[in-house]
């Protein structure tokens, strides 16, 4: 059995905490102004971006009504280009599969391509239980993994480091003895230096996937770097970790993603690398491959109505860039690899809403989230649905759910509704100050915190409606 999910961190507590970081703030806000202004640049060019955003959003829905039928055919078309499917219901069954296909080959060492979903199931973790080193090979993953620490973005793992902290990182570890500036060249060539030799000297890579075509079978991953070109033709053996919502029914549909995605992510027109492949051929790349397909909570999420629309997501952070709670925060305060708002549906979602219940409010609902969301992803609906199931779930005796279920009783009856206006209309005066409730008593007062609360006129529209009906029949 898998091992019980652990409760993440209080998300208002983690926040506070990285408020206090000035330098964070300005990493921050920097670099997600930057890539905002990208992305809107790049969309703006295409007149037809709302028409390939429906069309991204429908797609993602086929394959959510139909995932199973898509699945067993992707299985299919796999096996028959020369790969092996294996299955896995949760992190611990993927790790072993993994751990066991590595063990195989005899490798103590594997190089990976970017991948949110081997950290979501802490796949490095279980290989060094197992006395294998997971080397990451994307610039970024390499700095987190470099400095001991989590990402704290989907695109940008490092997003809340300046140059100045990677140089010196670098001189700590691979690049020691070595005299290195802050420029971004020379950063760049001391960790292709690293690399180069990874590349070349480890017979196994894992990847993750962006994109996998039902029909064909082919595996899709999309990168800026060119590292994940080499993980995926140099070694012998390649594992392919994806998480079963990556479908995509027809290879024609790359024609919709594939411009979807860069702009959305990088404010690009197209990907610097996009690497695609089918099975194994004969004396070209790795001759074995593996495709590890993950559930780990995705089916419990496709059970729900409202949430099942967070499968859609294609991993291109613009709502991160454009969240104001993730823009000053950063992505460690969520506590989860998959941060801002998208983490903020998802992760609630795959290990429990007990386990994450104040993710759902790490926002402010401004909406910004669904308007950037190249498939149209209504978060805040989300996040409003996880707020109920919060309450539902967690709090049964919650002050305002008890509140809110006694006004829905007053609201149903015009007798009660009548009486109430009533009582709080005699009761009001204890709390207004200048003609205005300033203040509510107890656990209520959270309601008057920030804001100053209209008080119940003197008369109703009901009743001024049965005088002006009087008025006119005398």
């Amino acid at each position: 059995m898998s091992a019980r999910p652990q409760p993440l961190p209080f998300f208002p507590r983690m926040a506070r905490s990285a408020l206090a970081n000035p330098q964070l703030r300005r990493n921050m806000g920097k670099a997600t102004s930057t890539i905002r202004q990208k992305r809107a640049a790049v969309v703006g060019e295409l007149p037809d971006w709302e028409a390939l955003r429906s069309a991204g959003s429908a797609i993602k829905a086929q394959v959510m009504h139909h995932l199973d039928d898509y699945l067993l055919q992707l299985e299919e078309a796999v096996q028959r280009a020369g790969g092996q499917v294996h299955w896995a219901r949760d992190a611990q069954e993927a790790n072993r599969i993994v751990t066991e296909i590595v063990q195989g080959v005899g490798a103590d060492r594997v190089v990976k391509v970017k991948s949110m979903t081997t950290d979501e199931i802490h796949l490095n973790d279980a290989l060094a239980q197992a006395g294998i080193q997971a080397v990451e090979t994307d610039l970024a993953e390499l700095i987190i993994q470099l400095a001991q620490e989590k990402s704290s973005h989907i695109l940008v793992p490092a997003i809340h480091k300046n140059r100045s902290e990677i140089r010196d990182l670098f001189q700590r570890t691979i690049a020691q003895g070595q005299e290195l500036s802050d420029e971004p060249n020379e950063i760049a060539a001391a960790a292709r230096r690293y690399l180069r030799t990874q590349f070349l000297t480890t017979p196994v890579a894992i990847s993750g996937a962006n994109f996998a075509i039902a029909e064909t079978g082919t595996i899709g991953v999309v990168e800026s770097e060119g590292n994940g070109r080499m993980c995926l033709t140099l070694p012998q053996t390649l594992i392919t970790v994806m998480g079963i919502e990556k479908l995509l029914p027809r290879f024609q549909d790359l024609e919709v993603f594939l411009q979807l995605l860069p702009r959305s992510s990088t404010g690009e027109r197209m990907n610097p690398y996009t690497s695609l492949w089918t099975g194994v051929t004969a004396g070209d790349g790795p001759q074995s491959f593996h495709l590890v397909l993950l559930d780990n909570g995705r089916t419990q999420v496709l059970a729900d109505d409202i949430g099942r629309q967070t499968l859609h997501c294609i991993r291109c952070s613009a709502c991160l860039n454009i969240c104001p709670v993730y823009s000053r925060t950063g992505g460690h305060a969520y506590g989860s690899v998959y941060p801002g708002p998208i983490g903020a549906i998802l992760t609630p979602q795959l290990v429990g809403i007990e386990q994450a219940k104040s993710l759902p409010y790490a926002s402010s609902l401004c909406g910004a989230c669904y308007e950037v969301c190249p498939v149209s992803i209504n978060i805040p609906q989300v996040l409003l649905h996880l707020r109920g199931e919060v309450v539902r779930k967690t709090s049964p005796l919650n002050p305002e759910a008890l509140a809110m279920r006694q006004l829905a009783r007053i609201f149903a009856s015009p007798k009660k509704y009548a009486r109430a206006q009533q009582l709080a209309r005699r009761g009001q005066g204890l709390f207004m100050h200048n003609g205005v409730i300033d203040h509510l008593p107890g656990q209520l007062s959270g309601w008057t915190v920030a804001r100053d609360l209209v008080p119940v006129p003197k008369q109703s529209f009901r009743d001024w409606w049965q005088e002006h009906q009087k008025g006119e029949q005398a």
